[in-house]
């Protein structure tokens, strides 16, 4: 159309009340595209959109405009002073609409229920490059670099693309047809190792007893370990959650979330880290006693209110002892970091020997990449920890169960030392004990030995013994020595040793990577990273499935790992916006595995 009053461009309207209450620039007619038809009223990325785009609000609500295809969308660096938040326009348009009277937050414009009037019917057209689809899926760039990891060639990534396409377009569709339900679940399922373990998990569903299924000399039972997402750190993290809609992080609405997920799992013992003190003392607590739980709590000794907890259900074990660690000491300047351990001695209440017992910790090791010196001491003081709560009357010890985040990638120098039980670490960079950072920044190495002798721990992650029984040893060796100067730079030596043991044998319930595809496990998502930080690391039996799949079962004693709920991808937890979401309401993946105590 030209200029001609009669060829007004069709005018599109938004069914809300004026909000310049009939003073706006373009209450008139459209004198058309050109120059002089422009609104003088309106900013002028307003007035040079495109007519021609489709977005999807909500995986649910269109909005359609009609005329030559954009280039793409943009979000606009500013808006009018009337709206309060930016909206995403594209870069040559011009339509005459009108907008709602009031936009609050960006949610409250997000799920408001679009309607256009008195448009030109037309085809629906995509959605423009960047955008998302729906608030469920990733950014498509985040898309071709998730399904890079496993491709091997350019037509295939190109293959896999078109696929993604199709399944995202499928799962919008889905979305719209299920709405008011639950949305963006994954499911996880159960891995065996024994088939009797899947036939007992049938018959527990049944609500049978374990006697029934269960030979006299084995206990089963599974072991959760959850970060829960302690609300202070969230607040203070921000950050990290900027991909998660305001709504779904308030506690309100996390909380029933995580109850849910630990009513569902059902487990016999539940190691919980990031308990906030007054959540855990008004809410967690009491919940959980509801289900059968005892509660044991050990809050950091710093400012952060949050802590370590360990519950277990009463109708399958009995309480020995409750043993709390604080790994802070005011006496050694490397230990001022406010982390705690917690460690129980539970007796299995059936099926096993009077004197059966179960050592169970649970610990939340410092995040700071760049400080593996304390990750390490801290580590070595739950270690000699258990090793004094667990030691058995013939001097073995006990079967161990540690669970945990311990801020520390798989085949990283620390993850190696739990489970290798040994670790030299001379010339080993401070920066790269928990493997955190591809290029650890600063190259300090650990000095050796790493903690001060006057913290009582011997580099075997053991408690001395006493300081005046300790000199005295001491110095009856030095008096020997000083005939024999070889003896005494052997003995020199010995004292600077950088290697650190430890008396467990460990193995991982997870192998960390999917044997089909080698794309790691994560148990952790959010803005910043995907990456496996949480761990349940037992004491295994000789010739454990887990360790050697298909093995004969053994009876010298220790845990059989009988099954595990299986982790996800970065992948997988992208196609429901990462952590936390709607359903599952930490940035942490609950770990939960089975076990079966086998006696000597």
């Amino acid at each position: 159309g030209g200029g001609a009053a009669g060829a007004r461009w069709p005018e599109l309207a938004l069914p809300w009340a004026d909000p310049f209450g009939g003073r706006r620039g373009c209450a008139g007619p459209v004198a058309g595209p050109g120059p002089a038809g422009r609104h003088s009223m309106l900013p002028r990325h307003v007035q040079r959109l495109g007519r021609d785009w489709i977005t999807h609000w909500n995986g649910s609500h269109i909005l359609a405009f009609n005329g030559p295809v954009s280039s793409g969308m943009r979000w606009a660096g500013h808006c009018p002073p009337w709206a309060s938040f930016p909206f995403p326009v594209s870069a040559d348009f011009s339509a005459n609409w009108r907008f709602p009277p009031f936009f609050g937050p960006w949610r409250q414009f997000q799920n408001s229920n679009w309607h256009l009037n008195n448009y030109t019917q037309s085809c629906y057209f995509h959605l423009p490059y960047p955008s998302m689809k729906s608030e469920g899926e990733e950014p498509l760039t985040k898309k071709r670099r998730l399904s890079g990891q496993d491709d091997t060639s350019a037509p295939e990534r190109e293959t896999n693309l078109s696929n993604q396409k199709e399944v995202s377009h499928l799962s919008v569709a889905q979305n719209e047809e299920t709405h008011g339900s639950k949305k963006g679940t994954i499911k996880r399922h159960w891995e065996y190792f024994c088939q009797q373990s899947k036939t007992m998990q049938i018959t527990k569903k049944k609500g049978s007893d374990q006697s029934s299924t269960g030979s006299e000399a084995t206990f089963d039972f599974t072991v959760m370990s959850y970060n829960i997402l302690s609300q202070n750190l969230l607040e203070d993290n921000s950050h990290l959650y900027k991909h998660c809609r305001q709504p779904l992080l308030f506690w309100t609405y996390r909380f029933p979330n995580i109850l849910q997920e630990i009513k569902e799992l059902d487990a016999d013992v539940l190691c919980l880290q990031e308990v906030q003190e007054d959540h855990y003392r008004t809410e967690i607590k009491s919940n959980l006693e509801s289900l059968g739980y005892h509660c044991e709590y050990k809050m950091r000794t710093g400012r952060k209110p949050d802590g370590c907890a360990i519950c277990f259900k009463t109708s399958k074990f009995n309480l020995i002892s409750s043993n709390p660690v604080e790994f802070f000491r005011h006496d050694i300047p490397l230990l001022d970091r406010d982390n705690v351990g917690l460690v129980l001695l539970l007796q299995p209440r059936f099926h096993c020997k009077a004197n059966a017992a179960i050592c169970i910790a649970n610990t939340h090791l410092l995040y700071n990449p760049r400080r593996g010196d304390i990750k390490l001491t801290q580590l070595a003081m739950l270690l000699a920890e258990i090793a004094r709560v667990a030691p058995q009357k013939d001097g073995s010890f006990c079967p161990v169960i540690i669970c945990g985040d311990f801020n520390s990638v798989p085949g990283s120098p620390l993850y190696r030392f739990i489970k290798e039980g040994k670790l030299n670490y001379e010339g080993l960079a401070i920066g790269k004990v928990s493997g955190q950072e591809q290029f650890p920044r600063g190259q300090r190495i650990l000095s050796i030995p790493i903690w001060p002798k006057k913290l009582g721990i011997s580099q075997n992650c053991v408690y001395e013994k006493k300081q005046q029984q300790k000199e005295e040893n001491a110095g009856e060796k030095m008096e020997a020595a000083k005939a024999d100067n070889t003896r005494e730079i052997v003995r020199a030596s010995e004292k600077l040793s950088s290697k650190l043991r430890h008396h467990f044998k460990l193995s991982s319930v997870y192998s960390h990577y999917f044997p089909e595809t080698g794309i790691p496990e994560v148990t952790t998502c959010h803005s910043r990273s995907a990456v496996t930080v949480d761990y349940i690391f037992y004491s295994a039996a000789n010739d454990d499935t887990a360790a050697q799949p298909g093995a004969e079962d053994s009876f010298c004693g220790g845990l059989k790992l009988l099954g595990r709920l299986a982790l996800l991808t970065e992948k997988d937890l992208w196609t429901v916006n990462g952590l936390p979401n709607e359903n599952n309401s930490s940035d942490h993946l609950p770990l939960l595995a089975e076990f079966r105590l086998i006696e000597r």
